[in-house]
């Protein structure tokens, strides 16, 4: 109990002191409430066509228009949240454990796994990141799952990079080797120890590649080789809107990016708060 009051204590001094973090945790509150709730309170059915006349302006009926099918653009816009987000979230997650195991036995062992594991991430990385998810999701099929190992395929390297840097830094530490000496093998000081003085760090990565895996899924979506129509999402959206912006139909696409500019800014905002929030020197 006292543990939680004194968690609580320091989330709210750090966010007092850091406007954008707060403002980043209550966007992300909104977008996961919407991402839960929001599917079975929206006014239409997101994929039913012709619930309306086909682009029609934002109405008191309609509150951001309909699209080229008539379909509602504010019940679709709501209902993407929760896949937008979910693909992001199960992307950073499977990205962080792998990334962060592989960085964190190259960075404590070195050796021959250290300089495999270099040159692969190596290799991953010289590419343009948003075309090896290309070829991945086109290599897997068009499909959630697809887009959902693409994203966290090329967001890895910047864990195992990240987490190898970090704990080569401190395996040589006072507190590494007093473990050591306390009878500790080499896994219990990585993952007592090690991983979560280096957490930090990697928490303030996952926040910004959650915004990144956002656009990236958005991204695959807009050119065709991601989540397939009729599916709510906002990379659909923008890119079926898009065609329509000429012939001044613009909200077809305006609303579904703003929602997608204000989750990439969440998450961005949240970043430094959550370094803030479990850097260990800042509840001194």
């Amino acid at each position: 109990m006292k543990t939680m009051t004194a968690l609580y204590r320091h989330g709210r001094y750090v966010l007092s002191n850091n406007s954008l973090a707060a403002v980043g945790v209550l966007a992300l509150f909104v977008l996961v409430t919407l991402a839960v709730i929001g599917p079975s309170l929206v006014p239409f059915d997101p994929i039913e066509t012709f619930v309306g006349p086909t682009l029609q302006p934002p109405s008191s009926a309609h509150w951001f228009g309909t699209d080229q099918v008539g379909r509602d653009i504010f019940s679709r816009v709501i209902v993407a949240a929760r896949l937008d987000l979910t693909i992001a979230v199960f992307a950073v997650v499977l990205s962080f454990l792998a990334g962060t195991a592989v960085g964190c036995v190259s960075g404590y062992f070195g050796g021959w796994f250290d300089r495999i594991s270099g040159r692969v991430v190596d290799s991953m990385m010289a590419f343009p990141l948003f075309v090896l998810a290309m070829g991945v999701v086109a290599a897997m099929g068009n499909s959630v799952s697809s887009v959902v190992c693409a994203t966290a395929l090329v967001n890895a390297p910047f864990y195992v990079r990240l987490a190898r840097a970090e704990v080569a830094q401190r395996r040589t530490a006072e507190y590494v080797d007093a473990a050591i000496l306390a009878g500790n093998g080499s896994i219990r000081v990585i993952s007592n120890h090690l991983l979560p003085n280096i957490l930090p760090t990697l928490s303030v990565q996952m926040s910004l590649n959650l915004g990144w895996a956002v656009l990236n899924a958005a991204g695959l979506s807009f050119i065709g080789l991601g989540v397939r129509p009729p599916a709510a999402e906002w990379g659909i959206m923008v890119a079926e809107g898009a065609q329509y912006v000429v012939s001044g139909h613009w909200w077809a696409c305006f609303f579904p990016g703003i929602a997608l500019m204000f989750c990439v800014l969440c998450f961005n905002f949240m970043g430094d708060g959550v370094r803030d929030l479990l850097d260990p020197r800042q509840r001194t």
